[in-house]
């Protein structure tokens, strides 16, 4: 399948897919639909989560939310939580024990699913307006870091901040800051450009999250808030149990990503 096929897909045709085992990381997927984190904890969990992300909202914007043991809604209109994305991770006790291309094995009617914002959503606008996007260019995940930056805790939930980066030529740094900005329910302006240090980071070749990507001569690293954030508190903040999205492989959703640009 080509660039352009994939992003010709409706939503629900590329949610059909992943439901028939097709397993990839969705940039570039669905063009001008909404693509989303996940973070599914059981109730019992899930006010600290809630209250996690309100208090972080740059990581961790909300788009939804599914009751407990629902498995479908307004965001994915006939299709399945728990089918629907090309990977998911499970984590018990803070440990990655799983990654299941289906949760069917895993699910339970306390399960409460949070849908959070994706920098994806804003990378169609960067490319409209000439700015190339890395990883989508060289067939890889998009990168992502933990850094020294600590989330507002909330509750059981604390943790690291985690960026995603894009290199942009430095003479477009500006403009890729003031069209991400317009997306703020999907992460909006980039927390931080240049030096990776800065942000604790070591290596740039070394993600935490994803593939590395290369940086051109004359382009600068840009990172922006990531929705991985929820699975990097819950490493460190240990629930019994929490699932997610693994990193990369999105929910691919109804919503358009003209629904989120403010003007």
């Amino acid at each position: 399948m080509t660039a352009l096929d994939r992003a010709a897909l409706s939503p629900a045709e590329a949610r059909a897919l992943f439901r028939g085992g097709l397993v990839t990381p969705t940039a570039g997927w669905s063009s001008g639909f909404t693509q989303a984190n996940l973070i599914i904890v059981p109730k019992e969990q899930a006010f600290d989560v809630l209250l996690f992300a309100e208090r972080n909202p740059k990581p961790c914007p909300i788009l939804g939310v599914l009751e407990a043991g629902q498995t479908t809604g307004p965001l994915l209109a006939g299709g399945d939580i728990r089918t629907d994305v090309g990977r998911y991770t499970v984590y018990e006790n803070g440990v990655l024990v799983a990654e299941p291309t289906d949760l069917t094995a895993w699910w339970r009617d306390d399960l409460v699913t949070f849908i959070v914002g994706c920098s994806f959503t804003f990378e169609a606008a960067l490319q409209q307006a000439g700015i190339p996007i890395a990883h989508i260019e060289q067939g890889r995940n998009v990168p992502m870091y933990r850094t020294n930056r600590r989330c507002a805790s909330a509750g059981s939930m604390a943790g690291p901040l985690v960026v995603s980066m894009r290199p942009i030529r430095a003479d477009r740094v500006a403009d890729a800051a003031r069209i991400t900005a317009r997306y703020p329910a999907v992460h909006g302006a980039p927390v931080h450009s240049g030096d990776p240090a800065d942000l604790g980071i070591r290596d740039l070749a070394s993600p935490d999250f994803g593939d590395a990507v290369t940086v051109p001569d004359g382009f600068v690293p840009v990172f922006w808030a990531c929705g991985v954030t929820p699975q990097a508190a819950v490493m460190e903040s240990r629930p019994p149990l929490a699932i997610g999205h693994a990193p990369g492989h999105m929910l691919i959703t109804d919503a358009r990503d003209s629904d989120y640009l403010v003007p």
